[in-house]
């Protein structure tokens, strides 16, 4: 029997819109369990060994979605692929202030070189388990955590003012306190 890593890789690998491929368009019953694991450092693993191409991590992120059942999956148009994760399946590894349409917002990169624009619907959120270092939300109800250089760029973008440490990107306000 062909490896199931392999089969995914070849199924999603030719002719595919790699930037937002609709997998809220894809249902297909569950194909079972993939040893595939996500650690906390956001490094992804295949029956225990580190996949070291960064081109499939990102390949595979593109067709990852976790599910109301809280569970974590690569969904095909025909198969689906359970998979673990231990913290959030991403990373922020940079975040930016910049200019859009005359506007202030920042703009999160992910560890697959996607990038994020921070606001109300990819909003931040403080991740208690990591000593509130910030999280973002992300499309398909996945997260990415701050990387520990992010966090401190995201900190040092915040305004203190009044002691209160804030961020604004556009019209989406967070408060960077936790108390």
């Amino acid at each position: 029997m062909d490896d199931p890593l392999a089969i995914l890789e070849k199924q999603v690998g030719a002719g595919r819109n790699y930037d937002s491929p609709p997998l809220d368009l894809w249902h297909p019953p569950l194909s079972g369990d993939i040893p595939i694991h996500i650690d906390a450092q956001g490094d992804w693993y295949h029956e225990g060994g580190k996949i070291e191409r960064q081109s499939l991590v990102r390949l595979f992120a593109s067709i990852l979605r976790r599910e109301e059942d809280g569970e974590y999956y690569l969904v095909t148009p025909g198969e689906k692929w359970r998979i673990t994760v231990e913290l959030h399946p991403l990373l922020i590894t940079d975040i930016d202030s910049l200019v859009v349409d005359e506007v202030a917002v920042l703009e999160a990169t992910l560890n697959t070189d996607k990038r994020i624009l921070v606001n109300e619907e990819h909003s931040l959120f403080l991740e208690p388990k990591v000593q509130n270092i910030a999280a973002l939300q992300l499309p398909h109800g996945l997260s990415a955590l701050c990387t520990r250089a992010a966090w401190y760029r995201l900190v040092e973008l915040a305004d203190s003012g009044g002691g209160i440490a804030k961020l604004k990107s556009g019209d989406y306000e967070f408060n960077l306190n936790t108390d």
